[in-house]
């Protein structure tokens, strides 16, 4: 676990000025760990949204790229079919920071899984580049992503990175969303897992200090608002410069 790199768990706020302290020390932790100054931006999860909301995004990164004096890399890969392609997946080798934008989680899983473009994001990760995913992104990352209109505890199949940990984003505002049926479902997870929720402009980090460890699920909390831990011990909220300890 010596060369994993960063890991960060965002509630919202991908590519905004608001964010970029963070999303600049992730970069330059890939940077140190001896990967390019490059910023590789994976839309999947909002590859059916439409023409102009994927061009929004792709100025939105080019915007926190400049701000971060950083390579943008907005990867084109809309669909699983684009996830297959050999020749996108190799933009992602040596980059300094992976970031797996918002959208649908079970969309950007089921295209991602077992392809060459994932294949890629991991082994980098695995070798010393930072991995962020907001929203969507990062609750694509756990074992399951919580299915609504199955009303069961297990959802549809994650990446897996994370088997033992849920995450729920955009925490402060996600319960106003959603109907109390499904966020009770969110929070009652399977044995052994961990549900955290993560508010807007506030990310989970780990691999940034010595203090956390991926391979430990300790995390600092990063931004404006808190980190929720909703199961494993009583409901807690953690704030900035804290940790969360999951195991």
């Amino acid at each position: 676990m010596d060369h994993v790199g960063a890991l960060a768990l965002v509630g919202s706020g991908e590519y905004l000025p608001g964010m970029a302290e963070l999303e600049g020390e992730l970069l330059r932790s890939g940077i140190e760990r001896g990967l390019k100054n490059r910023y590789v931006q994976l839309p999947l999860a909002a590859g059916r949204e439409s023409v102009n909301r994927i061009r929004y995004w792709e100025e939105l990164g080019a915007a926190q790229a400049e701000r971060l004096d950083s390579e943008q890399i907005f990867l084109p890969v809309f669909s699983r079919s684009d996830a297959m392609r050999e020749d996108l997946a190799a933009h992602i080798d040596g980059a300094g920071l992976i970031y797996i934008s918002g959208g649908d989680p079970s969309y950007l899983a089921t295209s991602l899984i077992n392809t060459p473009v994932w294949e890629a994001i991991e082994r980098n990760w695995r070798s010393g580049s930072s991995l962020a995913g907001c929203s969507a992104g990062a609750m694509a990352l756990s074992g399951d992503i919580p299915n609504f209109r199955k009303q069961s505890e297990v959802g549809t199949q994650g990446l897996n990175l994370l088997p033992t940990l849920r995450t729920i984003p955009h925490y402060n505002k996600f319960f106003g969303w959603i109907p109390d049926s499904a966020a009770k479902l969110m929070v009652r997870a399977p044995d052994g897992v961990s549900v955290i929720g993560v508010d807007e402009m506030t990310a989970a980090v780990a691999g940034l200090s010595p203090r956390t460890s991926y391979e430990t699920l300790t995390f600092e909390v990063r931004g404006v608002g808190g980190v929720h831990l909703l199961r494993g011990q009583a409901t807690h909220k953690y704030v900035h410069g804290e940790l969360v300890q999951l195991h």
